[in-house]
């Protein structure tokens, strides 16, 4: 099993690396699963017993549990930001490279001296074992909550700027936080080494084939004013946005309570009612006239470029008059769409999933989904209420 780990993990690192037009993260996934590779080698070599053969190895697999943490805290950011570069971020790696200065010793003594200490379990450097334990636990700790933060405000953002979520969601990523979470506590439990190199080989396969297979989120739709922060051809508002509007939250997990108070949210921002209103005024008409929301892709940059509105104002915008985050917004619109087809009558000939297409969803799932959050029933309970049918 552990040698179908290995050359499973070296091959999908080499996968990764052959894809074209690589993105950031599968730089960064290609680099984890190289030293998960690694990793599970020199495992195999202590496990079988071979390490008598290759004295000059041994140690060299002690520090490794502290660079997992750091690699899928960057594979996270890489996934759910335009993060282009491995720029000051060698920093998290800096208590895997002063870990081996704890055993410095150990390196220096005699390979003899080196296969004694594994034969006696690592007598003579148990306070130095001891620390390594706790600076991975805390390690493994930080480094989960760090990406479990991202993975949620990652959530949070793709509300406000797409009007789907169901490829970009990252839902995936939650599993494979949570499966390294097991894999810690495994190890934090003592369980034992070959329980804890069974379940990383399980764990390479997932991340192997959800890597392979993830979908670009915002390399996919990159901001189209580029990152200097442009505005737009004929952007000219008289008004501009703060830095601090620029935030970003999920309105349809707020309370009552916070959607009341989602004006101080932008208390900071130099956009006046006045401004705010006109913008929204040219965007309800834009809806009307072009009903744009049947774009099953449709993102708030695209609506904003055809508004000639920064993004970030849009967004204030929306939040501030509709009390809509992005996604929202737009699927209220389809649902109402959906709701004036067939009401208008005439429609019988169609699927009711061919109805929900038109309007701009892009699965029956989704579909359903946001009909019963917006409408309150669901898409057949409405249908029965106006005496209709449709497959």
């Amino acid at each position: 099993m552990y040698l179908t780990g290995i050359i499973l993990t070296f091959f999908l690192s080499i996968i990764m690396l052959g894809k074209k037009e690589k993105s950031y993260a599968d730089k960064v996934l290609s680099l984890w699963l190289l030293f998960i590779g690694i990793h599970l080698t020199l495992f195999y070599i202590y496990f079988s017993g071979q390490y008598i053969h290759f004295p000059y190895l041994l140690g060299m697999e002690i520090p490794l549990p502290l660079i997992h943490g750091p690699f899928l805290f960057l594979y996270t950011t890489s996934l759910t930001s335009q993060s282009t570069s491995m720029k000051h971020k060698w920093v998290h790696f800096l208590p895997f490279v002063i870990s081996y200065l704890f055993f410095i010793g150990f390196f220096a003594t005699s390979y003899d001296n080196k296969i004694e200490v594994y034969q006696a379990k690592g007598k003579g450097y148990e306070v130095q074992m001891f620390i390594l334990r706790l600076a991975t636990a805390i390690s493994g700790i930080a480094y989960l909550s760090k990406s479990l933060i991202v993975l949620k405000n990652h959530k949070r953002n793709i509300a406000n700027q797409f009007s789907y979520l169901e490829k970009i969601n990252l839902d995936w990523l939650r599993y494979l936080i949570l499966g390294l979470c097991i894999i810690w506590l495994i190890i934090l439990l003592h369980v034992g080494d070959e329980y804890i190199f069974g379940a990383v080989v399980l764990y390479v396969i997932f991340i192997g084939y959800y890597g392979i297979n993830q979908v670009g989120i915002f390399t996919q739709h990159p901001n189209i004013y580029g990152d200097s922060g442009n505005n737009p051809p004929g952007y000219s508002p008289a008004v501009e946005i703060s830095g601090t509007a620029a935030g970003i939250k999920d309105e349809s997990t707020e309370t009552a309570s916070e959607k009341k108070n989602v004006h101080a949210k932008y208390s900071k921002s130099s956009l006046s009612d006045a401004a705010a209103r006109a913008i929204h005024q040219k965007l309800v008409k834009l809806m009307e006239e072009n009903k744009l929301y049947r774009n099953p892709e449709l993102t708030l940059a695209e609506l904003s470029q055809r508004l000639n509105v920064h993004p970030n104002i849009l967004s204030q915008v929306i939040n501030t008059l509709e009390q809509k985050n992005f996604y929202d917004y737009i699927n209220v619109q389809r649902i109402q769409e959906f709701k004036q087809i067939v009401n208008a009558g005439g429609n019988q000939r169609f699927t009711l999933l061919s109805l929900a297409y038109d309007c701009g969803f892009n699965s029956k799932s989704s579909f359903n989904r946001n009909f019963k959050k917006i409408a309150g029933i669901s898409p057949s309970e409405y249908l029965s209420g106006l005496n209709m049918r449709l497959e």
